[in-house]
């Protein structure tokens, strides 16, 4: 797999899934068998990850048989929780108790780790020492949103490695330069990104968005960048996506990437809407949308909300595979409502896409 490599694959079994992205990418052939590798899930709290704040243990269960059938023994599971919440609770309320006596994996819970100091240029940073053993390090993050930095994905998601002070001192230093600096000391190899349900803005969930998708890469920047694109932001909104790429992490240049989509999502939504979903969708005629395009709607929807030009958008919004080749009075999102009288092209369409033009013909 290269650097400017992006993988996707919807659905929803997980497992499946994430076996289909590896089995493309063939991660066995870079890495030694003796070898430690690292799962870094995101355990942020302890709730399960219906809610859209936690890495799905099936998705960690599938890279686990995957490496375990590639004949890697070496396997651990790592993680810190956000402060207030442990991380025992978290591997126990997250299914990742089970995951480990399931398959003989290891659970390092960082909060009780030893650390070290590391120097990055002008920055000192905290870091747990089992972050720092592991040869090989699997960043699964969660596509989701975050009330302070916008959104949370592979760069973000380093910071269960360092202790509870150390992520005191992140916040009080603004969190995105010291997000930025963290990932020179701690070196993800491959970052699997749970996108099957994320929250639209919060980093402990509470509005989850269904939107079907497992993606694959090895560039943390690039991955950032393209999340931020789903999600409806320019990179430059996310200030450590770009702090990260000056000080040599990686590429944000998603023109260049190579996107590579395994299938195409044909599942419909299986969860109930929040009210803030439901408030979001009151433009919206939907029948029978995929949760990739619905989701990536829905992320446009409540980025014009917090713009505050929701209240412009006075033509109807039409989504779904019901509509097709129907001719619909207003604006249709993806290539199933292409014969409205206005469309957004894409299958999906990201979030940045169906922002852009709707910002620009409300």
């Amino acid at each position: 797999m290269k650097r400017n490599d992006i993988v996707i694959k919807y659905g929803d079994t997980p497992k499946s899934m994430v076996k289909d992205i590896l089995d493309k990418i063939k991660i066995e052939e870079e890495i030694n068998p003796n070898m430690l590798i690292g799962i870094k899930p995101n355990l942020v709290v302890a709730q399960p990850s219906v809610y859209g704040a936690t890495t799905s243990p099936e998705l960690a269960a599938g890279v686990i048989e995957y490496l375990q059938s590639k004949g890697f023994k070496n396997i651990i599971i790592l993680e810190g929780s956000w402060i207030g919440d442990r991380t025992s609770s978290a591997f126990k309320a997250c299914g990742y108790e089970a995951l480990s006596k399931k398959y003989n994996v290891p659970l390092f819970d960082l909060q009780k780790d030893s650390s070290k100091v590391y120097q990055v240029e002008d920055m000192k940073i905290n870091v747990c020492d089992k972050a720092m053993e592991v040869d090989y390090m699997i960043n699964m993050p969660v596509l989701k949103g975050h009330c302070q930095t916008s959104i949370t994905c592979a760069l973000k998601n380093m910071k269960g490695c360092i202790t509870d002070k150390e992520k005191r001192k992140f916040h009080t230093m603004g969190l995105h330069k010291p997000i930025a600096y963290l990932n020179k000391v701690v070196k993800q190899d491959l970052i699997i990104v749970d996108g099957l349900m994320g929250d639209l803005n919060f980093e402990e969930g509470g509005n989850p968005v269904q939107m079907n998708r497992v993606i694959a890469a090895k560039d943390p920047v690039l991955m950032d960048a393209y999340a931020a694109h789903l999600m409806g932001y320019e990179v430059d909104e996310i200030e450590y996506i770009r702090i990260a790429e000056a000080i040599g992490i990686g590429s944000a240049d998603i023109r260049h990437a190579n996107i590579d989509e395994l299938n195409k999502d044909k599942l419909g939504r299986k969860i109930s809407p929040t009210r803030r979903v439901q408030h979001l969708a009151k433009h919206v005629d939907e029948k029978d949308a995929c949760s990739a395009c619905y989701g990536s709607l829905i992320h446009a929807l409540d980025r014009m909300d917090n713009k505050g030009s929701l209240t412009k958008l006075k033509k109807k919004i039409y989504i779904g595979q019901g509509y097709k080749n129907q001719n619909c009075p207003g604006i249709g999102i993806g290539e199933c409502a292409k014969h409205s009288d206005e469309y957004i092209p894409g299958c999906p369409p990201s979030a940045k896409q169906i922002l852009q033009y709707l910002e620009n013909n409300v």
